[in-house]
C-alpha cells in the first residue's frame, strides 16, 4: 500500500519549484567547489570547539540544486514513513484500492507542492534518513548544501560570499558532528519518529475528522492565528511523543546556532553583519510567505533556534563545554521542555546531582 505517490510528489515539486538565481556555468562550478571545501574546513573548527569526536571519517558535503533537494527529501520521507505504510498494508480491513490510489495521488501532489516551497528556502541540512545501501558501505547520514539558495541568500543580503558560505557550513557541520559523534542520537530520533507515526489513528472516520481540522487550521493561519497543520492532525498520544521530539530538535538546532556564533568571530570576519541581516531575513517575507511558514511549523523551528541557543549559552557559561557535553550521555540527560527555560534545573539534575544519603549514614 502506498500512502503517498512519491514519484508524483517529486514530479510535482520539480515542476513547481522556482529556478535559482542566474549564474554562469563557471560561477556555479566555483560555488560547488568552494562549498565542499568550506564544509571540510568548518568540520575541523566544529570538532575542535565542541570536543565531540566521531569514529566515522568525515565525508565531503553533497551539493545539490533545488530539484536535487526535492528528490533527496522525498527519498528520506519515504524511509521515515515506511513503518506506517507497512502497518496500513497489514490491516485486517484495508481501505478500498480505488480510495487508496486516489488518496495517494492527491497526497503526492500536496507533498510535492510543500517540497517546492521549502526547496527555495533551505540552505542546508544533515539528512538522517537515507535509503538502505545494499553494499553496507555508505555513511548513515549525509550533509547536503543547496547551492542556489546559498547564492541567492548571500546576494539578497549583500554580504561577503565566502564568509556567508563558511557561516552556513558551521551550522550544518555541527549537525553532522552531533549525529556522527553521539552514537545513540540518530536511533533515538528515528525511534521517536516511528512511535509518533504508529500512534496515528488510522480509521476512516478519524482521518476525515483530522482532514476537517487541517482545513480549519489553514483558515486560522490565513487569518493570522497560531494554528499549524501538525497541531491539527495529531492524536493525544502523538502529542506526548512530539514533546520529546521537539526537545531533542530544540537542543540540536540551538547547539548548531550556538556553535555557529561562537566559532564565527574567529574565522568569519563579517559574522556580526551576517547574523544581523540573516535574522532580519528570517523574520521577514510577504504575508503569504509568513502564513505558510506558520502553517508548516517553520516559525516553530525558528523559535527552537532561539530557545535552544539560549539554553546552551547558559549551561556553557555556568559549567563549561565539558559540563554541557554531559547532555549527550543518553536520552535521559536531554533537557526537558521545562529545563530549556530553566538551565539551572538541568545542571542540578545532570551535571551536579545531589547524592541521596545512604541508610548507613543515618
Amino acid at each position: 500500500m502506498q500512502v503517498i505517490d512519491w514519484d508524483l510528489a517529486v514530479a510535482t515539486g520539480t515542476r513547481l519549484v522556482r529556478p535559482g538565481p542566474q549564474v554562469s556555468r563557471e560561477e556555479a562550478r566555483q560555488a560547488v567547489v568552494e562549498l565542499r571545501r568550506l564544509s571540510r574546513e568548518a568540520e575541523g573548527y566544529v570538532r575542535e570547539f565542541t570536543r565531540i569526536e566521531a569514529e566515522a571519517p568525515p565525508q565531503p558535503a553533497t551539493v545539490v540544486d533545488r530539484p536535487g533537494w526535492i528528490r533527496a527529501n522525498a527519498e528520506g520521507f519515504r524511509v521515515v514513513l515506511e513503518p506506517l505504510t507497512e502497518r496500513m498494508a497489514n490491516r485486517r480491513n484495508p481501505p478500498p484500492a480505488l480510495l487508496t490510489a486516489v488518496g495517494s495521488r492527491v497526497t503526492g501532489v500536496e507533498v510535492g507542492a510543500v517540497l517546492a516551497f521549502l526547496a527555495t528556502r533551505v540552505l542546508g541540512q544533515y539528512e538522517l534518513f537515507l535509503p538502505p545501501d545494499p553494499s553496507g558501505q555508505a555513511p548513515t547520514g549525509r550533509l547536503t548544501l543547496v547551492a542556489p539558495n546559498i547564492v541567492h541568500a548571500e546576494r539578497e543580503l549583500g554580504v561577503h560570499a565566502r564568509d556567508f558560505r563558511l557561516w552556513v557550513c558551521l551550522h550544518e557541520e555541527t549537525h553532522r558532528v552531533q549525529f556522527t559523534g553521539v552514537p545513540w542520537l540518530r536511533e533515538y530520533v528515528r525511534s521517536q519518529m516511528t512511535e509518533f507515526l504508529l500512534a496515528a489513528d488510522l480509521d476512516l472516520q478519524t482521518l476525515l475528522d483530522r482532514l476537517k481540522q487541517a482545513v480549519d487550521a489553514v483558515a486560522d493561519a490565513v487569518r493570522g492565528g497560531e494554528s499549524t497543520l501538525l497541531d491539527a492532525i495529531q492524536s493525544d498520544e502523538q502529542k506526548a511523543v512530539l514533546d520529546r521530539l521537539t526537545a531533542v530538535m530544540t537542543l540540536v538546532e540551538g547547539h548548531g546556532d550556538f556553535v555557529m556564533d561562537a566559532v564565527g568571530p574567529s574565522v568569519v570576519p563579517s559574522v556580526a553583519e551576517i547574523r544581523g541581516k540573516f535574522q532580519h531575513r528570517r523574520e521577514g517575507g510577504s504575508r503569504f510567505d509568513r502564513t505558510l511558514r506558520r502553517l508548516l511549523g517553520i516559525d516553530l523551528k525558528m523559535k527552537q533556534y532561539a530557545e535552544g541557543s539560549a539554553f546552551v549559552h547558559a549551561v556553557v557559561d555556568a559549567v563549561g563545554m565539558e559540563g554541557f557535553n554531559r547532555v549527550w550521555t543518553s536520552p535521559e540527560t536531554l533537557p526537558t521542555q521545562a529545563e530549556f527555560a530553566d538551565p539551572a534545573a538541568w545542571i542540578a539534575r545532570v551535571v551536579n546531582p545531589r547524592e541521596i544519603p545512604s541508610a548507613a549514614a543515618n
